[in-house]
This record gives structure tokens, sequence and C-alpha cells, in this order.
């Protein structure tokens, strides 16, 4: 091979050789691009769900009289307890629990609400707060029934209400045992009374902490007539519930069904405004600092069992008047703050 042939090829190759440089050069370039591009994705993202940025300038459900503006990184959840049965599209409301969540001090407060409580309904008067779900449903629809109950407690409260997640007996119970089973501790001995299914009627639990199924846990919190201060009682069954599926929840073992229980929630709400990023941002927010007996805290306000007439059934029946002071003062220390 001639001198110049050689020179050529050596030329040719070093062009080549250039070439592949500049592809490699260029496409490390696009490939940190696209990795910074992730990267400032990802970083906007995990702002974005930080619950004192994604818990920021909430809305109120329906249309409240609150004044009270809340402050970033809390939030207000109505948890609702229906006693719809399989195939009902109606249901009443059987229980209400209001949460106030503070993601930045870790706090949580609950106040249980008696579903005899004498509320006021936008339209048409007053009755007791079981029956504002059902009688709205009737006349609007599903999912308005649901706003206006909430209304209903926000107004009683003045605590402007972002969410509501609503469950019945099967999702309860289907949660419960979604996770294995919870360790309930009942304040006092519990016997069924009036249990859903046949049964169970007269089994007793005494006082204590017990390894209890979801059957068991949704016919304990749905019991009243054997436990003190009836509707009082059950308030107090319902946080030991709660407290015994938070820390099951937020235990090691349980930590790999957490993305099975999130794709299954309609399984056990039977309706919820909250989006998956709300979801994302509260286990942001208690990760790695719940402690659920010292942070959950419940509230009551006492009421008085009162005959008064019910503008919604045109008619007298017992209605629960909770006291005016109690409720204001309750309020302005644990669900303002």
């Amino acid at each position: 091979m001639s001198q110049k042939s050689i020179s050529e090829n050596s030329r040719s190759g070093g062009r080549k050789s250039k070439k592949r440089r500049r592809i490699l050069r260029y496409s490390l370039l696009a490939l940190a691009l696209l990795l910074a591009a992730g990267i400032g994705f990802g970083f906007y993202k995990y702002n974005q769900l930080k619950p004192t940025n994604h818990f920021s300038h909430l809305k109120p459900i329906g249309k409240t009289t609150s004044k009270y503006k809340q402050k970033s990184g809390t939030f207000n959840v109505l948890l609702i307890g229906s006693d719809a049965r399989k195939g009902d599209t109606l249901s009443h409301t059987d229980s209400m629990v209001l949460i106030h969540a503070d993601l930045t001090n870790h706090t949580y407060n609950m106040l249980s609400i008696p579903r005899d409580t004498r509320v006021q309904m936008q339209g048409y008067g007053y009755t007791k707060l079981t029956s504002v779900q059902y009688i709205s449903q009737v006349n609007h629809g599903v999912k308005q029934g649901i706003v206006d109950a909430v209304t209903s407690i926000s107004n009683l409260t003045g605590v402007p209400i972002n969410y509501y997640a609503e469950t019945n007996y099967w999702g309860l119970q289907y949660m419960v045992d979604a996770i294995g089973g919870i360790n309930m501790t009942l304040p006092f001995k519990v016997t069924l009374t009036h249990p859903w299914y046949p049964e169970d009627k007269g089994k007793t639990f005494t006082a204590g902490t017990h390894f209890l199924s979801g059957k068991m846990v949704t016919e304990i919190t749905h019991e009243r007539y054997s436990v003190p201060g009836t509707d009082y009682g059950r308030q107090q069954l319902q946080q030991a519930a709660l407290i015994g599926i938070a820390r099951k929840v937020m235990s090691p073992s349980n930590v790999t069904k957490l993305p099975a229980l999130s794709g299954s929630v309609s399984k056990f709400l039977v309706a919820s405004n909250m989006t998956t990023d709300d979801m994302v941002s509260i286990g942001l927010g208690v990760k790695g600092d719940f402690h659920p007996e010292q942070q959950i805290k419940y509230r009551q306000v006492k009421g008085t069992s009162v005959t008064m007439y019910d503008d919604v059934l045109q008619a007298n029946n017992s209605q629960v008047v909770l006291d005016p002071g109690q409720l204001k003062n309750v309020i302005k220390n644990y669900f303002t703050n």
C-alpha cells in the first residue's frame, strides 16, 4: 500500500474516531440533560408533595360559614361511617369523626360527633345529623348527600373541612383484614347487643387489648347500648379502632402491603375526595415520626338529649344538643392551631 493511501486511511480513521467521540459526547450530554430534567422534576414533585406546600391554600367543601384560615401543613378531614348494607345506594350517617391533622407538629386531634346531634340542614331547617345525608341523597344524589353532611358539620363546629372519607361495615372489615387484623385496646367491657351478624349477639369482650379480625372490629365499633354513655362510649371504641389500624398500617411488616392497599382503596372507601397525591403527601408527613398513642388525641363534647321538633321529619324526636361553650373551647384549642 502506498504512503498516500496509508495517510488517507489514517485521516479517514481519525475522522471516524472523532465522529464517534462527538456522538458519544452528545449522547452523554443528552443523557445528562435527561437526568437533570428528571432530577429537577423529581425535586419539583417532591417539593410539591411536601405537606407544608401540598396542604396550603386549601378550600373547604360546600358553602361553609367558617372564617377560620388554615395554616400550611394542616388539613381537616371528616371520616364518615354509614349504615349502608350491600346493594344499598342510600344510607344514613352512623358515625362522624372530625380530624385536624397538623403534619408539621405531628398532632392529630379527633372529635366524634353523635349521630343524633341537632344540626341545621341548609334549605330544610333543623334535624338530626344522621338524617342529613339520607334526605339529601334522596333529593339531590349520593355525592350531594355527602357534601351536605360535611357542610352541616362545618357550620356546627366552625371548622372548614377539606376532605371526606366514607366507609361502611364491609369497607372497615376489609381494611382491617387486609392488614392482617389489629390489636384494639378496649377502655371498658363491651357486649354486642345489636350486631350485624346474629351469631355474634351476646358476645362479650373485657376491657383491655384484644387481637381482632375485621368482622369483630366492625361489630364492636357499632355497639353503643351496652357501653358507658352510649354514643360517647362508642366514640371511644372508634378511637381505639383508628389507633389500632394506624399502628398496624405503619408497622414494618405492612410496608410491603401499602402499594396493594392504596390500589384497593375503593374496596374500603365508599367515597372520598382525596387524591393519590394527597395520600402520598400525608405519607411523607407521618413517615418516620408516627406514634399514634401519643400523637392522636381524642376530644369529646358533651351533649344533652332533648325532645325537639325536627323540621325535616316534621315531628318531635330525641336529639342531642351539644354544649355550645364546650364545643367552642374544644374547637379553639385543638382544631384551629
